[in-house]
């Protein structure tokens, strides 16, 4: 096992997390903002307002999501599993 062979799967694996959290991510700071933005336009500084629109909506996309989360968790799996009789 080399560096460069270590480097390649680390990549990898940060690229496929990337890849699977990155519309949770995104669509939690959409909802955050636009709340933001109703707060400031109607002068509500509830700090818990934000938190059930924001886990109703990541909930949404992850249940939306889960086959095209579930395919790259498999691919990268996969190819993990094809790297391991390279392995000396």
């Amino acid at each position: 096992m080399t560096e460069a062979f270590v480097i390649g799967i680390t990549r990898d694996a940060f690229y496929t997390i990337f890849i699977v959290s990155a519309p949770a991510l995104v669509v939690s700071i959409v909802v955050g903002l636009l709340i933001s933005v109703f707060q400031a336009a109607t002068s509500i500084t509830e700090m818990t307002l934000t938190f059930v629109p924001k886990i109703l909506a990541i909930g949404v996309v992850c249940i939306l999501l889960l086959p095209f989360i579930m395919n790259k968790m498999l691919q990268f799996t996969q190819h993990v599993f094809n790297l391991i009789p390279n392995l000396k």
